[in-house]
């Protein structure tokens, strides 16, 4: 992220400010490489899971097809549920991934090409016709794949973490206080969420340290 971006949150809001200073440099780095298709199949993957199990069940996808980086639209509705099901998918995730494929295909999921044509809520728009896709979805790939510099996820619990720990609330806030709130922080609202997650990320640390 540009130092512009850390000037304006600092100038804006000293309490993130503070923050800023205390983590140091923004190392969010997008994967414009990844397709939306790509993206989405991946996010579906890893709702509701930990991570590590995600990815387990990601690479039992990837291993059906060794010679290609990740899987079309058309091979994954090449396979039958069965074949999805036994890489670890729930039968909710094998409708979603088939939707998915299917508005890949048709358009409605547009190319990583035609995608950055498009306003964030376009794209919102576009992809939350997807079965499983719904809002914080669609903002994670405008954070992690397009790098889309004005995004908060105000559902996400480790943003809103981040912000109770930060500015010293007794509890998270609610998703409208906290959209509220950040319009100080436009146009460089993904920066500073990425901040509020190293936070929530901070503390989460600091509560599995032993007390002396």
């Amino acid at each position: 992220m540009t130092p512009e971006a850390l000037r304006h949150l600092g100038s804006a809001d000293p309490v993130m400010g503070r923050l800023i200073r205390r983590i140091g440099p923004c190392a969010l780095e997008p994967d414009p490489g990844r397709t939306p298709f790509e993206s989405l199949v991946r996010a579906v993957a890893h709702q509701q899971l930990h991570g590590k199990a995600a990815e387990t069940i990601l690479g039992r996808f990837l291993g059906r097809f060794p010679r290609r980086r990740f899987p079309r639209p058309e091979d994954l509705l090449g396979l039958a549920d069965g074949d999805l099901r036994s890489f670890g998918f729930s039968t909710a995730k094998v409708a979603a991934l088939r939707d998915i494929a299917a508005r890949s295909l048709d358009g409605t999921i547009p190319s990583s090409r035609a995608i950055r044509s498009l306003s964030d809520e376009e794209i919102i728009g576009r992809l939350c016709a997807c079965r499983g896709v719904g809002r914080w979805t669609v903002e994670m790939l405008l954070i992690f794949k397009l790098g889309r510099p004005d995004v908060l996820p105000v559902d996400d619990f480790g943003v809103r973490e981040g912000f109770r720990v930060t500015y010293g609330h007794d509890v998270q806030p609610r998703p409208g206080e906290l959209l509220a709130f950040g319009e100080c922080w436009r146009p460089f609202r993904t920066t500073a969420a990425w901040y509020l997650w190293r936070a929530a990320d901070a503390e989460k640390e600091r509560l599995r340290r032993p007390v002396p």
